[in-house]
């Protein structure tokens, strides 16, 4: 047992090869294909290298545009950062979509000021930026909850060129009323009408929505109605989001009631619709009521997705209900849906909570043949589970395939692991210190 799991340890800690890039037939039109179908940054970079290399390609503007998203998506800022200096020096002419795209990876990844940074560039690579990049800058700013840069920025849109449209002003007024500012978003529509620029329902949507997440109804009927008189036309969402209202007021029934009355105003009822319903009935433990919508939605041929079938999983499991909740699962494979991530997850941490380790274990491994991974956190709870029941083979088991996927245990259940291998036997303490020491 011990070398099995210095096997392990070893494995782990010690770095991987450095990538060697598998000999390839190169083709001058074949380079976006190739950079499309390589499985890291890494092997993205060898194979843009191996064009460079040829006297027959040369890169031009598709070739580095593809390769940075690459790149941007998987957080390589570095690199995409040095192929953004190629670019400046050797001339190419650029298109907004590549500065759009990278100021959105950078925002997601909570890089405000390169994101910043990155629009006030776009002209120095003689880029045009058109409102579209003032869009996505504002927006940027608003999802990292830097509402005085944004509302700074929407302030000069005139000293910059800018004449904001209806997605300027949508993206400002949900950010205002992220921050609970009611009157200020007021005003931002107000300014919105009075520069005649017209609003959209998701305008509207965003003003109903603010109050329907607190449980007012009448606010959110009242601008409902006054989108209706100004000529837009509600859709799903809308009424979706004055049916959560109804719910957070338990009036469920008027809640369903509404979505029966939105199809005879014209407007088809959708998931999202039936998500609401499905969401307050799991809440309220009526479980077989919010089976039976699936049943409904099948006979008024509205598909379900995974995030239905998530909505009961998740509540099931709340209540203790894991094995249940794989019933739903398998029913969900049953009817051609394939469970996602988050389905394995809830599950498996489910079973963890009421102490059902073994048939953790048996979800974990349909997790993985899957090709989906649990959190570290699910992982390290399975071992400790195991091992708190003696089975050691099944923890190791867990513990080779965290570390396959680069995950690196916490103390706790290192430690819990080998004390339980060693048993007490002193003459081991040499490994424990081993496993559980810092990595170098």
């Amino acid at each position: 047992m011990k070398s099995i799991l210095q096997k392990t340890h070893i494995r782990y800690y010690h770095k991987q090869n450095p990538h060697k890039p598998s000999v390839r037939k190169l083709k001058p039109n074949s380079f976006i294909t190739d950079i499309k179908n390589t499985q890291n940054t890494d092997e993205a970079l060898s194979v843009f290298h191996d064009y460079c290399n040829t006297n027959t390609f040369k890169h031009d503007y598709p070739s580095y545009s593809s390769l940075i998203y690459k790149l941007g998506r998987n957080k390589n800022f570095n690199q995409v950062e040095t192929l953004l200096q190629q670019l400046q020096h050797y001339n190419v002419q650029c298109k907004e979509p590549l500065f759009i795209g990278l100021i959105q990876h950078y925002a997601k990844s909570g890089l405000v000021e390169n994101a910043v940074d990155m629009f006030e560039r776009m002209p120095s690579f003689n880029c045009y930026r058109s409102l579209q990049s003032l869009n996505a800058i504002l927006n940027a700013l608003i999802q990292n909850e830097r509402f005085d840069e944004a509302n700074e920025m929407f302030k000069n849109c005139s000293k910059m060129g800018f004449r904001p449209n209806a997605v300027t002003f949508n993206i400002m007024i949900k950010g205002l009323l992220g921050e609970g500012k009611w009157g200020d978003a007021r005003k931002v529509f107000d300014e919105m009408l009075e520069r005649e620029v017209e609003p959209t329902v998701v305008t509207y949507n965003c003003q109903i929505g603010f109050w329907s997440k607190k449980g007012e109804f009448d606010e959110a009927k009242s601008l409902f109605d006054e989108m209706i008189r100004k000529g837009k036309k509600p859709n799903a969402i809308t009424y979706a989001l004055l049916m959560e209202a109804l719910c957070l007021q338990e009036k469920y029934r008027e809640a369903k009631n509404l979505m029966f009355d939105m199809e005879y105003q014209g407007c088809k009822p959708r998931l999202v619709n039936y998500g609401v319903l499905m969401n307050d009935l799991a809440k309220r433990g009526n479980f077989e009521e919010a089976k039976a919508l699936l049943l409904e939605m099948k006979k008024r041929r509205i598909k379900p997705d995974v995030v239905m079938y998530n909505i009961l999983i998740n509540y099931l499991c709340k209540e203790n209900r894991a094995g249940e909740a794989y019933k739903i699962l398998v029913e969900m494979q049953v009817n051609g849906f394939e469970p996602n991530a988050a389905s394995f997850r809830m599950i498996i941490d489910g079973f963890c909570r009421n102490g059902e380790f073994d048939e953790g274990l048996k979800v974990l491994n349909v997790m993985l043949t899957s090709k989906h991974c649990a959190r570290l956190e699910t992982f390290c709870c399975l071992v400790m589970g195991l091992v708190g029941n003696g089975k050691m083979d099944d923890a190791i088991f867990v513990m080779e395939e965290m570390m396959k996927r680069r995950m690196c245990p916490d103390l706790e259940s290192w430690e819990a692991l080998v004390v339980r291998t060693t048993c007490g036997d002193n003459s081991d303490n040499s490994l424990v210190a081993e496993l559980v020491s810092p990595r170098r």
